[in-house]
């Protein structure tokens, strides 16, 4: 397979890819084609790679394990979480002094809990200690969870959210994710979260700095354009849309702007490295 001179030289010239990962890497618990060997091509041909998911119920070590139980190799470390990622950014803004040290009131499982505590913030059930409320998918969501969430922003807690996406890829079809709850949760407070997770730039640029890249050298695959894509292109990544998720051919083609690439799956998007490398 060819590829016109430019968008070959632009493909070789990637240092590292961040992958999302339900409708790219597996959907549900079904795995998705050729993911391992995609690893290990780009691991072979001097690159990096990085998951990088809006999923905030699971730790990394968790995703470690799922993967290992479809067969794939990989390390915390590449594994970057819409979880993490709230919780770093949060960190920062700490820090710095941007924003007060204080308790947090979670709407979220484990993955977020774990990113949070890890950075040296303590969770509260309290609506009226909690300084932040950060909310993320919760699987196991109950209106009493929602109400404490609730009644901490309308206290004052700044509302955080970890990701906006509506709707969460499962074997059952599309069911509601963590954009769903922040929109319950606005409707019910009048206040508007600040969301960290794609295609928000904090997540991108957590991404690169973790692998040392800059937007040029990176690429972005992904099935959601408002998410993986949209927010990608402005900040100078490559990106491949991909159509083994959810959004569809059409809707790719008449994007605007549009992704650098269009694969089918992973197989494709490897044959246009092989093909973009020479090999």
């Amino acid at each position: 397979m060819t590829l016109p001179a430019t968008s070959s030289l632009a493909l070789r010239a990637v240092r590292a890819v961040l992958f999302d990962m339900d409708g790219v890497i597996y959907v549900g618990n079904q795995l998705l084609p050729a993911v391992q060997e995609m690893f290990d091509y780009l691991e072979l041909s001097g690159r990096q790679w990085l998951c990088v998911t809006n999923n905030a119920s699971k730790t990394p070590q968790q995703f470690v394990d799922k993967l290992a139980e479809m067969g794939v190799r990989a390390r915390p470390e590449q594994i970057l979480g819409s979880a993490e990622a709230t919780a770093g950014w949060l960190r920062e803004q700490v820090d710095r002094n941007a924003w007060p040290n204080g308790k947090i009131i979670v709407m979220g499982q484990e993955g977020l809990q774990y990113a949070l505590t890890s950075r040296g913030f303590e969770l509260t059930d309290d609506p009226h200690a909690a300084t932040y409320a950060v909310a993320g998918i919760n699987f196991k969501l109950t209106y009493e969870d929602l109400a404490r969430v609730a009644l901490a922003i309308r206290a004052g807690a700044k509302f955080i959210g970890t990701n906006s996406d509506a709707s969460y890829p499962t074997e059952r079809g599309q069911l509601p994710g963590a954009g769903s709850i922040l929109a319950l949760l606005s409707t019910a407070t009048g206040v508007e979260p600040l969301v960290i997770g794609k295609p928000n730039r904090g997540m991108f640029d957590q991404a690169m700095h973790r692998l040392g890249v800059r937007p040029s050298e990176t690429l972005m695959v992904g099935d959601r354009y408002d998410t993986d894509i949209r927010g990608a292109i402005p900040l100078g990544l490559q990106t491949a849309g991909i159509l083994t998720g959810v959004t569809t051919r059409p809707e790719w083609e008449a994007a605007n702007p549009q992704p650098s690439y269009i694969v089918n799956d992973l197989p494709h998007l490897l044959t246009l490295f092989r093909a973009a490398d020479g090999r």
